[in-house]
């Protein structure tokens, strides 16, 4: 198996990595149609933090839009109740749960999920809101223009995401679309990539309000708690990248330097991108010898990841698939969607036998500094591994 040290390929800049992934998934910093507002009720320092991973999925995602809100750093409680609404009317037109995570996070870029008035739109001012914009038209939770409703209908919550969830479900296929290109064929906005940087926290909330939803896959028609595995994708975003059992654990006793998870399956099993980024790094790593003998089968002590891949995702996470059985099908700079089928499962480099060595590192950390324990992320994700506890 592998001994889990990290390529020695020096550790790619976080500056760097930021300017990778704004190139290939555009997540723009500026807000996509809300212009100027005021930002009323934000939860503040004291605001009660969620635990992604506490969050179990309950079965039950009955959405109570007037009872207590959870509170984020960022959000406070107006604005989770209109994210309550956002949701509770996908529930009632039976949208599954991807689509509310979609929607509560195109709300966050659109307005911050605040039931926002327009300074240039009269009529809007003089009915109860949240802040105040100024971009054409757009009023409400959305930003909706003429064209969607009157005035009054686009600043009721429960009206504007009714409309904005009839569009979604129009779009083709909009459930395996990554979650970006899903918002902007409904929204026409004039920053078409800046909903992606939401998905993260979006899945949070909708886990925080309904019960773990986001944790949910949409399987034979029915949403199924953590069971995101072969090529189905939680309405988190994300799956698990092989279907087989965990073995060797993240940094254990006996190994304390594994910076990953260690998955059995049998050679040539297909390895999935666990969720939509840009591929960083595509290549064989140098055994400890510095050879780059990747398509034999290793041994253990050889040194390296053998054929591997490292994907950049939103946020700064990126994960990491080593011991491919030949060079990935995906190359540097290819944008890879949840799902995606990125290379096959083999024994190349520092191995004992068939298995994917999987990483997940935070804050755009390549090293082992920015390694983390992929079984409870994944696990909050809706995507567990296998056999992992």
């Amino acid at each position: 198996m592998s001994n889990g040290s990290s390529p020695r390929r020096p550790p790619v800049r976080v500056g760097a990595l930021a300017a990778a992934l704004t190139a290939a998934l555009a997540l723009l910093c500026c807000t996509g149609g809300a212009g100027a507002f005021f930002l009323t009720e934000l939860g503040g320092e004291s605001a009660e933090q969620i635990d992604p991973v506490s969050m179990e999925c309950t079965g039950d995602f009955t959405v109570d839009v007037t009872g207590k809100m959870p509170r984020f750093s960022d959000y406070g409680e107006r604005q989770m109740r209109n994210a309550a609404v956002i949701i509770k009317v996908g529930q009632e037109m039976k949208v599954p749960a991807r689509g509310w995570v979609v929607a509560v996070a195109t709300a966050m870029q659109e307005s911050r999920l605040l039931n926002l008035a327009n300074r240039t739109v009269a009529e809007s001012n003089d009915i109860p809101n949240e802040g105040v914009g100024a971009d054409h038209d757009s009023v409400g939770l959305f930003q909706q223009r003429a064209s969607w409703g009157s005035v009054r209908q686009r600043m009721n919550p429960a009206y504007a995401s009714r409309k904005f969830y009839e569009k979604l479900v129009d779009v083709p296929d909009w459930e395996k679309l990554p979650l970006t290109v899903a918002a902007q064929r409904v929204q026409i906005s004039a920053f078409p990539d800046a909903y992606a940087k939401h998905e993260e926290l979006a899945s949070r909330i909708v886990d925080a309000l309904a019960g773990g939803a986001a944790r949910t896959a949409l399987i034979a028609g029915q949403q199924v708690c953590d069971a995101a595995a072969s090529g189905d994708i939680a309405a988190s975003g994300w799956t698990a990248p092989i279907p087989g059992g965990v073995g060797s654990g993240f940094r254990t006793a006996s190994r304390p330097g594994h910076n990953g998870v260690d998955i059995a399956a049998p050679k040539g099993t297909l390895i999935r991108v666990a969720a939509t980024g840009r591929v960083i790094v595509s290549r064989c790593d140098p055994d400890r010898r510095g050879r780059l003998s990747c398509n034999v089968d290793g041994w253990p002590n050889k040194g390296g990841c053998g054929w591997f891949v490292d994907v950049l995702h939103a946020q700064g996470v990126i994960t990491r698939y080593c011991h491919l059985v030949s060079r990935p099908r995906v190359q540097v700079g290819d944008t890879v969607q949840a799902g995606e089928v990125i290379g096959e499962v083999g024994s190349s480099g520092n191995s004992s036998g068939p298995h994917l060595h999987f990483e997940v590192h935070v804050d755009g950390d390549r090293s082992s500094r920015g390694a983390i324990d992929p079984v409870p992320f994944m696990r909050a994700k809706g995507a567990p591994l296998k056999g992992a506890g």
